[in-house]
């Protein structure tokens, strides 16, 4: 191919992807502004939160009309845009969408609580933006590149977020041990993409399990074959990058400082986006290892590796939340625990989609991915509804303890009841959202369990740890509800109608809508699940 060629085919193909990347655009676009807007002074005249929402909410219009418009064709549309960097499809414009909507609460959220203050919102806006884009990224990865570049994008932003609050130790100390465990993490990722993308001899994700299956060929495609061996290595080192991200045992030690460092909006954020953007990536790298014919045992075992990760994940968890006196530290556990809920979605897809029987599967298969991006969407709700009652209290008593939300129920009992909602939703009762999402993850492992009995242990587990998050759940709700407003405590009049009780109670309407109506969603992870379901094996 001539140089000439060359460039004009890649001008087509940027041509022909730039609109089908207009929400990583738009707040690009969002970024520039914010910045030249600070070094003009035009912040002082013009909030960066107001400019940050509007960037935020068309964002979240244009993923909107992306999926309206692939969920108007009749069949799945799957585009690589970006010579094959990146694709476009359903499950890509679902993630986009849900973070763009996430960037919006969360954008919100620091508008009503002071988060940052205005002198440093463009700053700290520009940070979550960037962070947002490198998950989007990340659910979109077609390359291995893509999918180090994503992660790196969404992590370094980060650091500096959890450090945002100058002047207290708690938070310079939370930030560096988060670097510190993120550099780690990072080298150990790229040392395994190396090693994958070496052996295969590519680093496109849509032509890994092609290759994997060629390098089994002949052998018994287990870990006796040293190409086989390789790669397996390989990919659990990628996985350490995604577990680092995901906050799963034993690479979860920066999730609890980092939580309790950060404010709680930035903790928030954390909790959710960042769990979310890890999840598409680790889906998209978990299928495009899948289905090489020679390697199904070997996929099989991933798969149930993740399930005991998940077990020990949920367990520590759980278990550790219960000494906790922090708020903040005491959801970081949680959302641990939550991790490990979620990552049994991925170990059934991983063992349906490697099974013999994977072609008779494909409705299990698709549901095991449906269950998780309904639970990511209720855990939306109810995760940053209760970051948002801490932040929103906080204001007031200046403190993150449990023991400062004692009888808080006689002053706002607004926000108690929103923490009602969203703690029992946490735990997975009914009628609410967390119920239908647990149920959903559970079915799909329970479904594994035919394939190899070990999913029916993780079930168990998972159930065994729902009971056990009650405890800590109903310690908090104790708290609020039961014990007595001490005298000297400060007073937290939220009033009934206001911005703060509007937001917060907007949360938990989505939470019990989720539980009682959950075909108002379950009908768009569907379609996100087939789009990602349904990539062509060798």
């Amino acid at each position: 191919m001539l140089f000439t060629d060359l460039i004009n085919s890649l001008i087509t193909d940027t041509t022909q992807s730039i609109p089908r990347f207009g929400v990583e655009l738009c707040l690009s676009a969002t970024i520039v502004l914010m910045l030249l807007m600070r070094l003009s002074g035009l912040d002082r005249l013009i909030p960066a939160c107001l400019t940050a929402t509007v960037g935020a909410l068309v964002a979240t219009f244009l993923a909107y009309k992306q999926f309206d418009a692939l969920h108007a064709k009749d069949a799945v549309v799957t585009t690589h845009i970006f010579t094959g960097l990146l694709v476009h499809d359903s499950f890509t414009v679902f993630f986009r969408g849900f973070l763009a909507l996430f960037l919006l609460l969360t954008v919100a959220l620091t508008s009503l609580t002071g988060i940052p203050d205005e002198e440093d919102s463009p700053d700290f806006y520009s940070l979550l933006f960037g962070a947002t884009i490198g998950m989007m990224l990340m659910a979109s990865a077609n390359n291995l590149l893509m999918l180090f570049i994503g992660v790196e994008m969404t992590s370094v932003p980060s650091y500096a977020m959890v450090g945002f609050l100058k002047g207290r130790k708690v938070s310079s100390e939370a930030a560096l041990k988060y670097v510190v465990y993120g550099a780690g993490a990072a080298g150990v990722m790229l040392y395994g993409i190396s090693l994958v993308g070496g052996v295969l001899g590519t680093t496109d994700m849509s032509l890994l399990s092609q290759r994997l299956a060629e390098a089994a060929a002949g052998g018994s495609g287990g870990l006796k074959d040293p190409e086989v061996r390789t790669v397996a290595l390989g990919t659990m080192l990628v996985m350490v990058g995604l577990a680092f991200k995901l906050s799963l045992v034993p690479f979860h030690f920066w999730c609890p400082d980092a939580f309790e460092g950060a404010s709680a909006e930035v903790a928030g954020f954390l909790s959710v986006a960042s769990k979310a953007g890890a999840f598409g990536l680790l889906v998209r790298f978990c299928l495009a290892l899948s289905g090489a014919k020679g390697t199904e045992s070997l996929m099989i075992s991933f798969g149930l590796g993740l399930g005991f990760i998940a077990c020990i994940t949920t367990t520590f968890g759980n278990l550790a939340a219960y000494t906790q006196t922090n708020l903040k530290r005491l959801l970081a556990y949680s959302t641990i625990a939550h991790a490990g809920y979620m990552v049994m979605a991925v170990a059934a897809l991983l063992v349906l989609k490697n099974s013999p029987q994977a072609a008779t599967l494909t409705e299990n298969i698709n549901q095991s991915i449906e269950g998780l991006l309904y639970y990511l969407v209720v855990y939306l709700f109810m995760n940053l509804g209760a970051f948002a009652v801490i932040a929103i209290a906080r204001n007031y008593t200046f403190s993150e303890e449990v023991d400062s939300f004692k009888g808080l129920i006689s002053q706002s009992p607004t926000l108690c009841i929103v923490m009602l909602i969203c703690m029992f939703s946490l735990v997975g009762m009914p009628p609410f959202g967390g119920f239908v999402g647990k149920l959903f993850i559970f079915a799909s492992a329970f479904k594994a369990g035919e394939v190899h009995g070990f999913m029916y242990v993780v079930v168990a587990f998972g159930a065994l740890n729902t009971v056990f998050s009650l405890v800590y759940y109903i310690r908090v709700l104790r708290t609020m509800f039961l014990e007595a407003r001490p005298a000297d405590a400060r007073p937290v009049p939220v009033r009934l109608v206001s911005w703060e009780s509007a937001f917060v109670v907007t949360l938990a309407v989505f939470v019990l809508l989720l539980g009682v109506l959950p075909h108002m969603m379950s009908q768009t992870a569907n379609d996100a699940a087939q789009a990602i379901a349904q990539l062509p094996n060798p």
